[in-house]
């Protein structure tokens, strides 16, 4: 049964994120909001409503180990696996602005997690924990992020431009609604499903979390990215990966935390440094060996240190 709570929540939250999205994009092009607005907020809050749900259903039930190891997972597995699998289909050739400036905030949104989440060795707390306060800084960060995002869109608003599937007003509210409950409902019995794997198994909610529902939530960005490689449109994949890593830590996990404060349990500094090595590893095959292009040997790099990483996970528990 838990199997089936799991993959039925997975199925209703990936539905329900592609049916708010098309409703609320829909909506907002009736309402004369321009395809960058459109393409910058609904489309790519639409992308990372998977894991926002899961996250937030997560801290509501108590779960914290899953609601940030979905978030570290996700970025793992976004950073190593979907650039790795993109770049062995084809070569991503990685922009100047994109190696320069976003993957270093990427590096940074990593370290930033590693900071606040290590309140016991920085600041002699009884235990790790992202707190309100963490949380509410973390939107901040978010908020500059869309500030930067749109800066950089205007400049270039004949490629960042999201084409808008128009449907009728009175389907773009049941698309918005019943994608909402898809999510809520979804993300609810997956963490259900999840949960219950994991006692049966007698492996900690936080492997569950950084492996399995990581994994799960992120799909749809690996399947995406993948068939851009084969439309010959490889370099989608980065900014993909880097716009999502950036929504996970800093709207997820921080909506996740400012709800209810998240204690730290089987997430260690192992898994958060990893992130940042993975991250940093990305910008460095971006640098060196072909400039600017992850090659085919670097996809399969990433990817099995990908592997290493899970295999890692399971060997310590």
């Amino acid at each position: 049964m838990d199997i089936v709570f799991l993959l039925g929540g997975l199925v209703l939250i990936l539905l329900g994120a592609n049916y708010l999205t098309d409703g609320a994009s829909s909506l907002a092009k009736k309402l004369k909001v321009s395809d960058l607005v459109i393409g910058l907020t609904v489309v790519a809050f639409g992308t990372s409503a998977p894991e926002l749900a899961v996250s937030v259903s997560s801290a509501l039930k108590g779960s914290a180990d899953i609601a940030i190891g979905n978030v570290v997972g996700s970025n793992m597995f976004n950073t190593l696996m979907i650039v790795g699998c993109t770049a062995f289909f084809a070569p991503i050739i990685v922009t100047k602005n994109t190696l320069l400036k976003e993957i270093p905030l990427c590096i940074l949104s990593a370290v930033a997690l590693l900071v606040i989440c290590n309140d016991v060795t920085l600041d002699v707390q009884p235990m790790d924990m992202v707190s309100r306060t963490d949380g509410f800084l973390l939107l901040l960060f978010f908020i500059i992020f869309m500030v930067y995002t749109f800066s950089i869109a205007k400049q270039n608003q004949h490629e960042e431009a999201e084409e808008v599937k128009l449907i009728p007003l009175w389907l773009s509210f049941i698309y918005i609604i019943g994608g909402l409950a898809a999510l809520v409902f979804g993300g609810n019995i997956f963490v259900d499903g999840a949960t219950g794997i994991a006692r049966s198994l007698g492996v900690s909610e936080s492997i569950i979390g950084l492996t399995l529902v990581a994994g799960g939530t992120s799909l749809p960005e690996l399947a995406t990215s993948v068939v851009a490689a084969l439309k010959k449109s490889p370099e989608m994949a980065i900014g993909n990966v880097v716009g999502s890593n950036l929504f996970n830590i800093f709207l997820v996990l921080g909506s996740a935390a400012s709800i209810t404060p998240l204690h730290l349990i089987g997430i260690t500094n192992f898994d958060l440094l990893a992130l940042v090595i993975a991250c940093v590893l990305l910008w460095l095959f971006g640098v060196f060996y072909k400039k600017r292009t992850i090659t085919r040997i670097e996809g399969t790099i990433l990817v099995v240190c990908y592997v290493a990483y899970v295999g890692t996970l399971i060997y310590m528990s």
